[in-house]
């Protein structure tokens, strides 16, 4: 890819998300920016938002059961 074709900042992401998410190239190309933001969402402390309390936890724990 050269990077007269491809915004640097491309080009950047892809090399983050390679590292952060362990993407190929197509795996990269192929996420919406939704799919890129919720990877990089957990690399982020968010003050606004709320801690998961413990009936959140059971109740989630609940609808998906290990094993």
């Amino acid at each position: 890819m050269a990077d007269d074709r491809i915004g640097p900042a491309a080009l950047s992401l892809a090399g983050v998300m390679a590292r952060v998410a362990g993407w190929r190239p197509e795996e990269f190309w192929a996420a919406t920016p939704a799919d890129v933001r919720a990877i990089l969402a957990g690399w982020v402390e968010d003050d606004a938002a709320p801690a998961m309390g413990r009936d959140a936890l059971a109740a989630m724990m609940e609808v998906f059961p290990d094993g």
